[in-house]
C-alpha cells in the first residue's frame, strides 16, 4: 500500500443529477430529487479516489462505512460538487470526511471509510462465505 496523503488532503468529484438518482422505491418515485441512496454512491466514489492511488497492483479497497447527513434537495441537471478529505489512515483503513454542495447549498455531509487489502485476502473471505 503506497501512502502518499496525509491528513487535510482533498479530493473532488463532480457528478450531475439525473432521473435515475431520484428517491424510489418499488412502490414509484418519492420525491424527484437526488436521493441519499445516490448521494452516497457519490460520496463514496470520492474517498475511492484516494484508494485508486493508494494500492498496489495485489491489492483493493472495500467499503467499511458510510455516514450522510442529507440536508437539503438536489435537482435533476444541477452538479454535485463533493469534496472527501483525509481524516485519518490507520491499519490500512483510511477515513474521510465528505461534503457535498450545489452551488452555495450545502446538500450533505458525512464519512466514509474503505480498507486496502490484498485481493488474495478477499478471495478467501469470499470463499470461506460460499461465494
Amino acid at each position: 500500500m503506497k501512502t502518499p496523503f496525509s491528513p487535510g488532503d482533498s479530493k473532488l468529484h463532480t457528478y450531475k443529477v439525473a432521473r435515475a438518482d431520484f428517491a424510489r422505491f418499488e412502490a414509484g418515485t418519492v420525491h424527484e430529487v437526488c436521493s441519499t441512496f445516490a448521494l452516497g454512491r457519490e460520496m463514496e466514489w470520492s474517498s475511492r479516489l484516494f484508494v485508486l492511488e493508494m494500492t498496489e497492483a495485489d491489492e483493493e479497497g472495500v467499503g467499511t462505512m458510510l455516514e450522510i447527513t442529507h440536508l437539503g434537495p438536489a435537482f435533476e441537471g444541477e452538479e454535485l460538487v463533493i469534496k472527501a478529505t483525509v481524516e485519518s489512515l490507520r491499519s490500512h483503513e483510511l477515513i474521510c470526511s465528505v461534503e457535498v454542495n450545489v452551488g452555495e447549498r450545502q446538500i450533505a455531509v458525512g464519512r466514509t471509510g474503505q480498507k486496502i487489502l490484498k485481493k488474495e485476502k478477499i478471495n478467501q473471505i469470499f470463499t470461506r462465505l460460499g461465494r
